[in-house]
């Protein structure tokens, strides 16, 4: 089936420019030039990914992320914006964008963000139905198929990549990951610039699965390496 991708770009130049090289890959593309449009369309139907200017008419790209999220249903976003203050590629990351292009970008960049961001979600997929539907380490369970996660038999709500992270970590139980390492195959980023963000996603993390936080017993810290979770 082929994929799909909607392009919520105010730059006529920018996103025909995008649209073409999409359609060389063999995707479905759809462009919008305004966010109110392009949130109706993101929530219109299932999309493999979304691309999003971080400056739109109507609904920023930011906002535009954030309603995207809260519908509950993954979709890879890959966010483009003029801007290049750290604040603001966090911002973007933070909010749940998979991956940041500053403009103006190459085009052999963004088409290698686009197939990495594509890769790792295909991955993700058939991880997810070759394996067991359920993950279960301690008393964290976890429903790759609903991406739900329960904690001592309550609700927890995760976001995107927390989830992403957190399942990461429960299919390898007892390695240690560096920082860089989850950056690459969680976020499907290499900048050691966005490490810190590793940081601030595990300690969300640990608030909402570790029974004492700053005493945890699953995400561990493996002081000068990385992370490893443990299978208690």
């Amino acid at each position: 089936m082929q994929r799909s991708v909607l392009v919520v770009e105010d730059d006529h130049d920018i996103a025909e420019l995008i649209r073409l090289h999409l359609q060389d890959l063999g995707l479905e593309v759809v462009v919008c030039s305004d966010g109110v449009a392009g949130l109706e369309r993101a929530l219109g139907r299932s999309w493999d990914l979304l691309v999003l200017d971080l400056r739109l008419p109507g609904i920023d790209g930011l906002e535009l992320c954030r309603r995207v999220r809260l519908r509950g249903k993954y979709t890879p976003i890959l966010m483009l914006t003029a801007r290049s203050t750290e604040m603001d590629r966090v911002l973007g990351l933070e909010t749940g964008a998979d991956d940041y292009l500053t403009k103006p970008f190459s085009v052999i960049e963004f088409i290698a963000r686009v197939k990495a961001i594509l890769r790792r979600v295909q991955h993700l997929a058939a991880g997810t139905a070759s394996n067991l539907r359920m993950l279960r380490v301690g008393e964290i369970e976890i429903d790759l198929e609903q991406r739900s996660v329960r904690c001592g038999g309550r609700p927890v709500e995760l976001t995107a990549r927390e989830f992403d992270l957190l399942v990461h970590f429960a299919q390898h139980p007892g390695r240690v990951f560096t920082r860089a390492q989850l950056l690459d195959q969680v976020w499907g980023l290499q900048h050691e610039a966005y490490e810190h963000t590793v940081s601030s996603h595990i300690n969300r993390l640990r608030a909402k699965i570790e029974p004492l936080p700053t005493a945890p017993r699953y995400l561990l810290t493996i002081w000068g390496v990385g992370y490893r979770f443990a299978s208690a």
